[in-house]
Parts: structure tokens; C-alpha cells; sequence
């Protein structure tokens, strides 16, 4: 059987009575914790950096950038390029696995989300998850939401405020709720 890591990151609905969730709550709680301990004092961009390495379990490019607070109540499957800035108070809810590639920027308190719940309502206290993967030179506007499954394209810019819902191409510009085509950007 393959661990509940594994099946939670291939989008399988993790239920509250799966016999390996132990393991899952145990993981969560040492995410919670990292978080805690990284939003409770001041630290230096070398021990943010530290901090998150530490809760993703990877060694951060010294070009990443991160301004707490910052929030996550996993975080091991958050995977960071070169060049990232991430403004405060965003959200990154990671059990489905975020990729954020090199020099992308995101805004303040913007969410990135890769679980959902099942809408039987019997079902609803479970999770199931899918991949976000934001590409190389991206840009989230603050306050935007990006929910399960979406790729954000390369040099795309998410508006402010934004939901999307939907992939968003290379080069587009997108905003609203939930998010639409507004242009692609003008090369010069």
C-alpha cells in the first residue's frame, strides 16, 4: 500500500478514518509548529530562509526572498526557484504539492491552495488535493486566490483580488472573480 503522502498528492480523498492518518495529523502538527515558531519574532531574510528550508524540507536559493508572516500547516511539499518574492501574509496550503519556478512575485496575503472537500456532505470532513504550479516570471497580485489544479503561465500577472479558478496562459493578464482574460502583455 503506498504511503498516505503519496496518495494524498496523486488527488486520492484522504479520509479522517484512514489508518495511516496518524501519520498525516503528525506531519501537520510539525508544520503548524515550524509556522508558529517562524511568524512568533523577528528573523534575518538568511534565517527565513532557514526556517523555511527547514519546513519544506529543501535548501532555499539565497535569492529567495519570504516576508513573514507566512502561513502553511504543511509546507513539506512547497518547492521554490531562484529569485522568489513572497510579501506578507500570504497562504500557501501545500498538501497537493505548490511549484513556484524562478523569479516569480507574489503579492501580499495571497492564497494558494491545493485542497479541496468532497461536496457529499458525508464526505466533506475529507480531503483530497491537486497540484498548483506557478511558472517561471509569474506575478499574483495581492489578495489573489488560486484554488486546486491551476497553472499560472509564464510572465502571466494575476490580477489583484483575483480567484482563479482556471489555468491562465503565458504572457496573459487575468483578474476578477473568478478570474478572466483581460490581454496578454505588451512586449516592448
Amino acid at each position: 500500500m503506498e504511503n498516505i503522502f503519496e496518495r494524498m498528492k496523486r488527488g486520492e480523498l484522504i479520509l479522517e478514518s484512514d489508518p495511516q492518518y496518524p501519520e498525516l495529523y503528525d506531519a501537520l502538527i510539525r508544520g503548524m509548529r515550524i509556522v508558529e515558531r517562524l511568524n512568533s519574532a523577528y528573523h534575518t531574510a538568511d534565517e527565513v530562509r532557514a526556517v523555511i528550508g527547514e519546513l519544506t524540507k529543501s535548501k532555499l536559493d539565497e535569492s529567495v526572498w519570504i516576508v513573514p508572516p507566512f502561513y502553511t500547516d504543511f509546507g513539506q511539499f512547497i518547492r521554490l526557484g531562484k529569485n522568489v518574492f513572497i510579501n506578507s501574509g500570504c497562504t500557501l496550503m501545500d498538501r497537493g504539492g505548490i511549484t513556484i519556478e524562478d523569479g516569480v512575485f507574489i503579492g501580499p496575503n495571497v492564497s494558494i491552495i491545493t485542497e479541496n472537500h468532497a461536496e457529499e456532505p458525508e464526505l466533506r470532513h475529507n480531503v483530497y488535493t491537486k497540484p498548483i504550479l506557478i511558472r517561471r516570471n509569474a506575478w499574483i497580485g495581492a489578495g489573489a486566490i488560486v484554488l486546486p489544479g491551476v497553472t499560472v503561465g509564464r510572465n502571466a500577472i494575476v490580477g489583484a483580488g483575483a480567484v482563479v479558478t482556471k489555468d491562465v496562459a503565458d504572457d496573459a493578464i487575468v483578474a476578477g472573480n473568478p478570474a478572466r482574460f483581460i490581454r496578454y502583455i505588451r512586449k516592448t
